[in-house]
C-alpha cells in the first residue's frame, strides 16, 4: 500500500486487555510526535468487547476493519470458557490474513546474543491450527482419545512460499531458509516442503539463496549459531513455536512486534499477552506496540517515519539508557514513551 505523504489514512485501533490500553496510550504519543498519517477508529474486542457486548470480536469491530483495512491491536483477552475461541486466530480467519511477519532484531546490546536479525514468516490460517479437533470415548472416559486434524493446501503453501520469497527479495535479504517435518508428516509438511521447492526453482533461482532444515535442528541452530539464518518460512505450528524462540534471542516478546498480512486487511500488533499481573501499574514495556506501528508505516508506504521510529528507540535506549524494568532499568510505560517522544522532536 502506498499513500501521499499528506494523504491521511483511517485504521482502526484496538487498545486490547490487561496492560494493551497502557502501550497503545504509549506507542499513540510517539506515532502522534512522528505527525503520523493514522486517523483512528477506536473499537474494543477481547474481554473488553465481552464486557461492553458479549461478544470478544463485536460486529462493529469487524465492520471497522473491513472499511480500513488496516488496525494496530494491543494483546487480548480469550475469555475462559463460554464456548470463547481466541479473538486472535478468529481475526486471521475472517480477514483471511495467510502471513504472520515476525522479525527479531537486537535493539539492546550485551545480551547473550548479538547482532541478531532474523525474520519469520510464518503460514497463518493452515496446519493444525484450524481447530478441526474431537475427543472419542472408551469405556466410559468421554475424552478416552484426543484427535486433531492439521490441513495444508497446495494454494496455502504457494501463498505463504511466495510472500516470503519476493519479501526477501524486496528487503534485499540473503537467503530464505525453509523449515519442515516432511520425514515424518509426509503429507502435512511434504507439501509445504514440495510446494517451496517447485516455487524456488520455477521463480526465484538465481535471485536469492535457498536451504531447507528440519524443525528441529532449525531449534537447536538458532540457539547455537543463530546468524546463519536470514529469512526463515514456515507452516502455522512451527512458526508460532520458532518465532517466540526468536524473539528470545533478542530480549523476548516485549521487544517483538508482529504483522498479519492478507488479501483484504492487515493487523499490526504487539505479540505478546496482555499480563494482566501488571496491568495498570504503569510499568508495562511498550516497545513491542512501537516496533508494529513502525511495521504498520513501512506498509503505508511511509518507511520514512518507521525508520525515524525505530531510530528513536534505539537512541532511547542506548544512548540515553531509558530502559522499563524488564531491560534493567526504571522507566515507567509513559516515562519511557516521553524519552522516546523527545528524541523524535529533537530529530525533526
Amino acid at each position: 500500500m502506498n499513500q501521499n505523504r499528506s494523504t491521511a489514512i483511517e485504521a482502526t485501533l484496538i487498545p486490547g486487555d490487561g496492560i494493551g490500553p497502557e502501550i497503545t496510550d504509549a506507542t499513540l504519543s510517539v506515532l502522534d510526535a512522528l505527525e503520523a498519517p493514522f486517523v483512528w477508529d477506536r473499537q474494543v474486542a477481547g474481554a473488553a468487547g465481552v464486557a461492553a457486548c458479549a461478544d470478544p470480536l463485536p460486529p462493529a469491530c469487524l465492520d471497522s476493519i473491513r472499511r480500513t483495512r488496516l488496525a494496530l491491536k494491543g494483546p487480548l483477552e480469550t475469555p475462559i470458557g463460554g464456548g470463547y475461541r481466541s479473538s486472535n486466530v478468529r481475526l486471521r480467519e475472517e480477514f483471511k490474513l495467510y502471513a504472520n511477519l515476525r522479525p527479531g532484531k537486537t535493539i539492546v546490546p550485551g545480551g547473550r546474543y548479538e547482532n541478531i536479525d532474523l525474520v519469520l514468516v510464518r503460514e497463518n490460517n493452515e496446519g493444525l491450527y484450524m481447530g478441526y479437533e474431537n475427543f472419542i470415548p472408551i469405556d466410559g472416559d468421554p475424552r478416552a482419545v484426543g484427535m486433531s486434524t492439521g490441513i495444508n493446501t497446495r494454494q496455502g503453501c504457494r501463498r505463504i512460499c511466495h510472500f516470503a520469497f519476493d519479501y526477501a527479495i524486496r528487503k534485499g535479504r540473503k537467503k530464505v531458509t525453509v523449515v519442515h517435518k516432511a520425514n515424518i508428516m509426509k503429507a502435512l509438511t511434504g507439501i509445504f516442503l514440495e510446494t517451496a521447492r517447485q516455487i524456488y526453482e520455477e521463480h526465484y533461482r538465481g535471485k536469492i539463496g535457498y536451504e531447507e532444515i528440519i524443525v528441529d535442528a532449525c531449534a537447536m541452530k538458532l540457539v547455537m549459531n543463530p546468524w546463519q539464518f536470514d529469512v526463515i518460512v514456515t507452516t502455522n505450528l512451527f512458526g508460532d513455536i520458532l518465532s517466540d524462540e526468536i524473539a528470545g534471542l533478542v530480549g523476548g516478546l516485549g521487544m517483538a512486534p508482529g504483522a498479519n498480512i492478507g488479501e483484504q486487511a492487515a493487523i499490526f500488533e504487539a505479540v505478546h499477552g496482555s499480563a494482566p499481573d501488571i496491568a495498570g501499574k504503569g510499568i508495562a514495556n511498550p516497545i513491542a506496540l512501537m516496533l508494529a506501528s513502525a511495521m504498520m508505516l513501512d506498509h503505508v508506504g511511509r518507511v520514512d517515519l518507521g525508520d525515524r521510529l525505530r531510530t528513536a528507540i534505539d537512541l532511547t535506549l542506548n544512548q540515553d539508557g531509558v530502559k522499563t524494568g524488564d531491560l534493567g532499568g526504571s522507566a515507567t510505560t509513559q516515562e519511557f514513551a516521553a524519552a522516546v517522544r523527545k528524541r523524535i522532536l529533537a530529530a525533526s
